[in-house]
């Protein structure tokens, strides 16, 4: 079989583009209820949800293993389901399994074969990936000698044979170590500098924030948010200033007073009560007058920072409150 050729998509397109996909397990288990998911070509999207979100189950209709009762929209500007698409897709399930007899080179050759790469470049691809993902020499050892990490490493491999336009990944990290994290995380921006959509499913949310350039989080079949962390946690953000002493009288109208006891930021030379004036909703540009004033005021200025809830912040708002306004419309983020 000859190498497929690419899936064109624009720099403006969407490698995934889907729009009201349901899905009802019997009568009474809704798991996707009318979702919509835009990943752009060429980034790494985060999928994030609590256990039972419906995140496995929207990956798996993508992936045509399991039947959508209703979903429009595409998948590498094809139809969901198109074998041209899904050829041009790598996946790397949560709970892979291959026979433990099999060696590394072995399963990484055995998923090319299904997926109809012809034998010089699947074994070819074989040994290439092994040693990109550090199981290089491990390759010819069976899988029942490796650790849980090493076989994540090996299923990413072979999620990879393919040379997929689209590599979908669930819980890549699982078992992982964190010198194995970190690699894996390397691999994925190699994989978005290669020009490749990646759209990654894992609960670790530290490893979203480091390398996802937007993300969606669904709870209960719903999404509940998606676009740029920045984007999402806009209203959270804000300026913080530590000045010595206390709170000048004129901040009290504008900021939020926090006073901090004596000693409590010797690292910052701190030796006396200082206050932490929080400044909702302004940027550096906004603080300038502030920072002058203080000064002209001969206020030392002991620290100055800009701050916004973490990813792991808004996850626990979205879960436990997906009601309060957080929701972001897909593909409105430019």
């Amino acid at each position: 079989m000859t190498s497929l050729e690419p899936l064109i998509c624009a720099a403006d397109d969407f490698a995934v583009d889907l729009t009201d996909v349901r899905k009802t397990y019997g009568r009474k288990i809704c798991a996707l209820q009318g979702v919509n998911l835009q990943v752009r070509s060429g980034e790494i999207f985060g999928l994030l949800g609590p256990n039972g979100a419906g995140k496995s189950t929207l990956v798996k209709i993508m992936m045509t293993i399991v039947r959508a009762d209703r979903a429009h929209g595409k998948v590498l500007n094809r139809s969901v389901g198109d074998p041209v698409a899904l050829a041009r897709i790598g996946y790397l399930p949560e709970h892979h399994r291959f026979p433990t007899y099999l060696t590394g080179r072995q399963v990484v050759e055995f998923s090319g074969a299904m997926s109809n790469v012809n034998r010089p470049t699947r074994k070819k691809r074989a040994s290439e990936l092994l040693d990109r993902v550090g199981m290089g020499g491990w390759k010819d050892r069976p899988l029942s000698s490796y650790s849980k990490g090493m076989r994540q490493r090996t299923g990413l491999a072979a999620a990879l044979v393919n040379d997929p336009q689209l590599v979908v990944l669930d819980e890549p990290t699982d078992g992982v170590d964190p010198v194995g994290r970190r690699e894996i995380r390397d691999l994925l921006v190699g994989f978005r500098d290669e020009g490749r959509t990646v759209l990654l499913n894992s609960h670790l949310l530290s490893e979203i924030e480091t390398v996802c350039s937007r993300v969606a989080i669904m709870v209960q079949g719903r999404m509940v948010a998606q676009g740029t962390i920045d984007e999402l946690t806009a209203s959270s953000r804000r300026y913080e200033i530590v000045v010595e002493g206390p709170a000048p009288a004129w901040c009290h109208e504008c900021a939020t007073i926090q006073m901090i006891p004596a000693g409590q930021l010797l690292a910052a030379g701190v030796m006396q009560e200082s206050t932490r004036l929080i400044f909702l909703g302004i940027d550096a540009q906004r603080a300038q007058p502030i920072l002058d004033r203080l000064r002209s005021e001969l206020r030392t200025v002991v620290a100055v920072q800009t701050v916004r809830e973490s990813l792991e912040d808004l996850f626990m708002r979205a879960v436990t409150d997906p009601t309060t306004g957080l929701i972001f419309r897909p593909g409105a983020a430019t």
